[in-house]
Formats: C-alpha cells, structure tokens, sequence
C-alpha cells in the first residue's frame, strides 16, 4: 500500500503518456493479487525498471528520482517509516510527531544505555583500550538482533551473548555444499534466537555434532587471540587476564567454571578462580609471558633448574593457599565455595624467552620442580596453550 501510494504521486509528476502507460502496468500487475493483497516479486521489480527507463528515454528525470526510490523501497533498500516520512504519505505536508519523538526517545534511551554499559565494562576492566570497547560494543550490537523477550519476565528483555557468532556458523555451514536450503540467513537466525530449535539440536545426534563444531570453532578462535597475546613481548598480567578471562576450558575438563568474586580473602585479590567438579576452588595466579623481565630458568651445576620470578610467583600461590585455608569457614558459608581442598596454578614465562635453551630441558625443569609440590602447579604459557590445542582434537 504504502509504494502504490508513492507511486500515484510519482504518476501525477509525469506528463508523457509512454510513462503513464508503464506506471499503469505496474499498478495493473500490484492489484492482481488474490483478494485485496497487492503482489510483490520479482515482476514487480522488472515493471519498475521498464518505467524508469521510459522515463529516462523521454527525458523526465524528476521522475527517473522518483521511480529509483521505488526500486529502493521495492528490494528494501529504503525502510518503510523513511519512505513515508519523505514522501509525506500519511500526513498533509507536516512532519511526523509521533516519528520525531520516537527516533528522540529511542535515541535517549540507547545512549543512556551506552553510558551506564560503558562505566560498568571499566570497572570490570580499568586497563581496557579504546579499542577494546568499542569492539565490546560492536559485540553487542550484533548480539542485539537476537533480542529475547522471556515468558517469566514480562516488560524486560534480554540479549544473548555469543548468539550472533553462533548464526554466522549456522548461515555459513547451511550455505555450503552439503546442505541445500533457499534462505540460510533466516534459518541460521532462527536457531541461533530459539533456545527450543538449540534443545533439538542438543537432544539429535546429527546436531550435537553442528553445536559441538560451533563450540570447537569458537574454541579456535578464543586460542588464536590468546597466542597473540602470550607472544606479545609488551603484554602485561591484565592483557593475559582479559585473554583469558571466559575461557576456563583452556585449562582442562576438570574445571567447571570461574567463581563470580576474586576477592576471597582480605588484601589477596586472585587472578582467576576457577571452580573445579568436585566444588573446590583452583587459583591461576598470572605472570609475564613474553615480557618477564628475569629468566623463567637458569643453569645450576650441569641441570637447568626454575629462576627467581618462579619461586616469586609459587610463594604468593602458597600464601593464597594459607589465607583461605585460614577463612575457609567464612568463604564457605558466604559464597558456598570449598577451599580445605584448593589448589593452584602458576602461569609464568615462555620457552621463547630462552631461544638458546631446548624447550624440552625448560619443561623438563618446571615438571621436576612440580613434583616436590604439593598443591602449587607451575607451567608456561606455551605448555597451557599446546595442551589446550591437542585437547580440540578431541572435542
């Protein structure tokens, strides 16, 4: 309705009867649906094409303007509420009100939001670059178009994160070869926006397989930034903390997830607590990788045995280690988490640090230093991430 408003103003700005004749056509066509439904397709588009055309033989070009802001709006390149408010369709040549206070308040209500988003993310991460929000925010935007509305909470709705990587999957592995399906965007966004279409997936062999290549894909992508950022020879602990932060399946299947608070015990503020199956905490305390400013390793007699930042960095795991044995008690019954039980890891250093000592005698040295540990675990970065490779081969 609204184009063939449009069009009947575009039918009284001409005055050739070739361009009436073809405009005619078109209304001709758009009018012969079953009902009062106007047709839309592909002949539509051709009839608006051979309209603009004539009018550009004769030379009407107001009117070629006006006819290519049909075809615009025709393959939806120009938005309904745009198209009306420009051509004045549903108003006597006053601008909408109701469209104005609506683009304001919408505006109001998005950078309210942008502000109180913004000052939470610095909080949560006061090192973060400009860079890094913004990408934050590009993140959420995408995420936005799986907007969800929940049953159980009426008034408020919700943005999934990570469902928008999880359609672009879909949409790619559905355009493939091996699937032939006429919309894959719209199927793809479908099952990415339904927590439904996901419970089938989840409950069908064949498509546990399609959520178990997304995670592995996702998985991938996580352990490509994080080798970045562990080569970085100007990467700080906060730049690694961010790299990791989220992925605690990097650190192996006996870990459920990252307790929500790091600060357990008064003064000691952990870098990632993470919760192991059986309810105990594991703390990785972080170091340097690439930019350690002492050497992970050195010579002693005719063995390479751990340096200074090592034994630094495994006596502050152990004072951790005591402070929450010291308050397990009060961590217990505020939080809910074990830590009679806890355990902790050391991340520390790379064998590129040493490009004249084998990579082998550095984790040689670090596994003999581990076994005369009874609760502390020492390992490089490197060794982290090869361990997590090999662990996706078998994902």
């Amino acid at each position: 309705m609204t184009l063939e408003w449009q069009l009947k103003k575009v039918l009284g700005e001409t005055a050739e009867d070739e361009v009436r004749k073809a405009l005619k056509s078109v209304f001709t066509y758009m009018r012969s649906g079953s009902g009062r439904r106007r047709r839309q397709s592909k002949e539509l588009v051709r009839l608006l094409e051979t309209a603009r055309g004539v009018a550009a033989q004769v030379e009407e070009w107001q009117v070629v303007r006006l006819l290519q802001d049909s075809l615009d709006y025709a393959e939806g390149r120009i938005l309904q509420a745009d198209f009306a408010e420009r051509y004045r369709l549903f108003q006597d040549g006053v601008r909408s009100e109701r469209s104005r206070d609506f683009t304001a308040s919408s505006l109001r209500a998005m950078h309210g939001w942008l502000v109180e988003h913004g000052i939470a993310y610095a909080r949560e991460h006061p090192e973060a670059s400009v860079e890094e929000v913004l990408e934050n925010f590009r993140a959420q935007g995408e995420d936005a178009a799986f907007l969800q509305a929940p049953e159980d909470q009426p008034g408020r709705y919700v943005i999934p994160r990570g469902r928008a990587e999880i359609a672009l999957w879909m949409e790619r592995l559905l355009r493939s070869d091996r699937i032939e399906i006429e919309h894959p965007e719209e199927a793809a966004r479908r099952i990415a926006v339904s927590p439904e279409a996901l419970a089938v997936l989840a409950a069908d062999k064949e498509g546990r397989l399609v959520l178990q290549a997304a995670e592995l894909q996702r998985r991938t992508a996580s352990l490509r930034t994080l080798r970045l950022v562990i080569e970085d020879r100007t990467a700080k602990e906060a730049d690694l903390q961010r790299a990791l932060g989220g992925n605690h399946w990097i650190f192996g299947g006996r870990y459920v997830g990252e307790a929500a608070h790091r600060r357990l015990v008064p003064g000691d503020e952990m870098d990632i607590p993470l919760i192991r199956a059986d309810g105990a905490l594991h703390v990785v305390e972080l170091k340097r990788s690439m930019s350690l400013k002492e050497p992970l390793v050195k010579r002693h007699r005719s063995a390479w045995v751990p340096a200074a930042p090592v034994h630094d960095a495994v006596g502050q795991a152990i004072n951790y280690l005591v402070g929450l044995d010291e308050h397990r008690q009060r961590i217990h019954e505020e939080f809910g988490i074990e830590t009679r039980r806890a355990s902790a890891m050391v991340l520390v250093g790379h064998p590129g640090l040493h490009p004249d000592v084998p990579e082998e005698e550095i984790n040689e040295a670090l596994r003999t230093f581990n076994t005369h540990l009874a609760r502390v675990e020492v390992l490089t970065y490197k060794d982290l991430l090869d361990s997590a490779e090999r662990s996706l081969k078998w994902v």
